[in-house]
């Protein structure tokens, strides 16, 4: 990928997180789906401009927080910086060629990591999950998030530089290389798979659309009881929690 392409998908990503900022009831939702897998000391991958991490901090709970981008960092920092609980920011890529030397520091140091829509994006997925296990102390775990289904790949994947997208059973396959005991493994946001459908792969979009994403986050209330009814059992994004053994 030429830098040209990954300074559009910095833009594209960017643009992307604003839209999610102000679906509060949305990033609401997604934390307390992943929060109850989250305990001790957290390391979030991928923070971005802190959509999720606002919540954590919130709540009071120890959390590092983390970006492969220095000025999502800073931004980080300028928001969260002075947060009781924020253990730190640190500038960090899963698939650092000097990963062990650089970020040694952090071994074995953490109860929880968790990486949301980060995984996606790296074409070494198994590196990435193989990297978090070592953050990881003994026992201590892993929660991933990523999209769901090869056939709802469309023009928001490719703008977002997405490499894949996923289901249980093909992120099982990742998480079987990597040293983690898979504990807990759903789908997420039923409704979504809706709305990602028509935008992406039948209006064509390239980016969501900020009407669409707020008439969406209107609706949690109502999209939360559909995925209760289909026992999540489908969802455009796929959740899974392994334990380091």
């Amino acid at each position: 990928m030429s830098k040209v392409e990954l300074a559009q998908d910095d833009l594209t990503g960017e643009a992307t997180l604003d839209v999610i900022a102000q679906a509060h009831r949305f990033n609401r939702w997604m934390y307390s789906t992943i929060n109850p897998f989250c305990h001790g000391r957290i390391f979030e991958i991928g923070s971005g401009t802190g959509n999720i991490s606002r919540f954590f901090i919130e709540d009071h709970q120890q959390i590092m927080l983390s970006d492969f981008r220095k000025d999502y960092c800073n931004n980080l920092s300028a928001k969260f910086g002075n947060s009781p609980g924020v253990q730190g920011i640190e500038v960090l890529d899963l698939t650092d060629p000097g990963f062990d030397a650089r970020f040694a520091r952090h071994f074995g140091k953490f109860d929880t990591v968790f990486a949301l829509n980060v995984v996606e994006h790296i074409q070494d997925d198994v590196l990435a999950l193989k990297n978090c296990y070592k953050l990881l102390a003994n026992g201590g775990q892993v929660v991933i998030l990523v999209p769901s289904y090869r056939k709802l790949f469309n023009g928001f994947d490719r703008e977002l530089g997405h490499y894949r997208r996923y289901t249980k059973s093909s992120l099982s396959r990742v998480f079987a290389r990597t040293g983690f005991q898979v504990v807990h493994k759903q789908y997420f946001n039923f409704t979504g798979i809706f709305g990602w459908y028509l935008s992406g792969n039948i209006l064509k979009k390239k980016i969501i659309p900020g009407k669409q994403m707020s008439l969406y986050n209107s609706l949690i209330p109502v999209i939360k009881i559909i995925d209760k009814i289909v026992l999540s059992r489908a969802g455009l994004s796929t959740i899974m929690v392994g334990r380091k053994v």
